[in-house]
């Protein structure tokens, strides 16, 4: 890989540090000079030493760290003129013209098969506490050369802080610098194919690669309500903190009666939901993962002897990432095949059934808050259906009640989870087709997020994404807290503790 430091020299600005990755297509130097000045890639005039650089090729241009790179472009002005076409309607304009019309979040340039990257980037945009996070991270780049050591988590970390800083200001931009240190991090997501250009790669790899970087930089969040001592889940890292959940094991010798169960505790931060010929719900494939068959060595037996393995949910993260298991390896076309099968999963999640009896004690309270809440909405219903109350209802002010336990910032205190973000894959293998992320705007109002299109769709749009034939299918989806809104003159009951769930569970026990 041959990569420099470069300065670039624009009017009578001058940007010291940019970095040069010859192995690329000059085309990605020039979106990369578009971040930083502002200045449209074919509106760029990139020299060194007389000679123009190319789009698509780097010709005799000799590159060394160090070396002023001169370029000249200017800006788009804002010059207000008359319109020379007539006005357009919503209804006869494209998913680009609405995007811009409608004033909508930034999309991503797909730099070359990276859709992978850009809708792994707009999924995890959707948690507003990775983004306070990310905001408070005062790590710069480091790359390799110029006497510094690069450091992948701290680099990657940077790089989507910044994309983010980005993207907030409104418009569609080029992930360059995050996709130059994911390639630096990861070589495998920077092959090429034989025509030249990066191969596609698989957006739940890069999710997974991209959560283990931020969990080394980001540290977990400080719980003001409690100290270190009686915390009951102590997290290394604000992703263990909030996208983390707990399994209870036990395994059991199936063929041998004598040997007692081993029971332990498992960490994960998602969970897979693997497609069998028969399956038709999301839950049903999360379900049937907590009871398995498993091989390993049995100390009664001396010898591999088969065990029943079983799981239950003991914490469960304010994120829940589910992963659809819809690719397996074809040894003979040597390519992950996609099982296209239609799995239906839902707008709203209870993972009550998947959890622990003492975890199931500590969720009721909450939970029961719900129920009354529903209860309270659907008597408000009738009550507008009758035709003699006309008076409307005053609205309350409300607060947001916490999501977590009083004892473990970061945990979901209810079981009851809503859809927020969906990534879906077209195509046949996971290393073509293309990547897109479906994030909730708010409401029934979500949007698409094709890489720098951006457009509005529905709930009925994304339940549309379960799968069945070449449409998109939901890939990996987020699921995050529902929140419980109560009037501020209501008294609250705190949620039980899990010294509290651990007598309940006792007592409930011996009777």
């Amino acid at each position: 890989m041959l990569l420099f430091v470069v300065k670039v020299k624009w009017g009578k600005e001058l940007f010291p540090n940019v970095e040069v990755n010859t192995d690329e297509e000059p085309m990605l130097f020039k979106a990369q000079l578009f971040a930083l000045t502002g200045v449209q890639p074919e509106r760029q005039k990139v020299m060194l030493k007389g000679m123009s650089l190319k789009d698509d090729d780097w010709g005799n241009i000799k590159l060394k760290d160090g070396i002023t790179v001169l370029m000249m472009g200017s800006k788009e002005e804002d010059v207000p003129t008359e319109p020379a076409e007539k006005p357009i309607f919503l209804e006869d304009m494209n998913e680009y013209e609405l995007s811009s019309a409608l004033d909508l979040p930034a999309g991503l340039t797909n730099l070359g098969n990276t859709c992978y990257l850009n809708a792994t980037v707009q999924c995890l945009k959707t948690v507003p506490e990775l983004r306070e996070a990310l905001k408070s991270f005062s790590g710069g780049l480091s790359t390799p050369g110029g006497g510094h050591q690069f450091v992948a988590s701290q680099s990657i970390t940077a790089a989507l802080r910044d994309l983010y800083e980005g993207m907030d200001k409104g418009t569609s931009l080029p992930p360059v610098v995050l996709v130059q240190m994911m390639h630096l991090a990861f070589p495998r997501f920077a092959e090429k194919s034989k025509m030249g250009g990066f191969q596609q790669q698989d957006a739940s790899e890069c999710w997974t690669e991209l959560i283990r970087m931020l969990q080394q930089k980001l540290p977990a969040k400080e719980n003001p309500a409690i100290t270190d001592s009686t915390a009951s889940y102590k997290p290394r890292s604000l992703i263990e903190q909030y996208f983390g959940g707990v399994f209870d094991t036990e395994l059991k010798c199936v063929e041998s009666e004598d040997e007692p169960p081993t029971k332990g505790k498992e960490d994960f931060l998602q969970l897979s939901c693997f497609i069998s010929q028969d399956l038709k719900f999301m839950f049903a494939g999360l379900k049937n993962k907590l009871v398995e068959q498993i091989t390993k060595q049995s100390p009664t037996l001396g010898r591999d002897a088969v065990y029943t393995k079983t799981s239950k949910i003991s914490r469960l993260p304010a994120y829940l990432t589910i992963q659809f298991v819809r690719f397996f390896f074809k040894e003979k076309e040597a390519i992950n095949a996609k099982i296209l099968k239609d799995v239906k999963f839902t707008l709203d999640f209870d993972a009550f059934d998947l959890c622990t009896r003492e975890l199931q004690i500590k969720l009721s309270p909450m939970r029961e808050k719900f129920q009354k809440l529903e209860e309270a909405q659907l008597e408000e219903q009738r009550n507008a259906r009758d035709k003699k109350n006309k008076k409307k209802a005053e609205k309350k002010e409300t607060k947001q009640e916490p999501f977590w336990f009083e004892d473990d910032l970061g945990s979901n205190n209810s079981g009851y989870y809503t859809l927020q973000a969906v990534l879906t894959h077209q195509g046949r293998t996971s290393s073509s087709g293309h990547y897109v992320a479906w994030v909730r705007q708010k409401g029934d109002t979500w949007l698409k997020c094709d890489d720098e299109n951006i457009s509005i769709v529905t709930s009925e749009d994304v339940l549309k994404l379960s799968g069945g034939g070449d449409w998109h299918c939901a890939y990996v989806l987020l699921y995050g807290p529902r929140i419980f809104e109560t009037p501020l003159d209501q008294s609250t009951e705190t949620p039980m503790s899990t010294e509290e769930a651990t007598t309940e569970v006792a007592n409930l026990e011996q009777n």
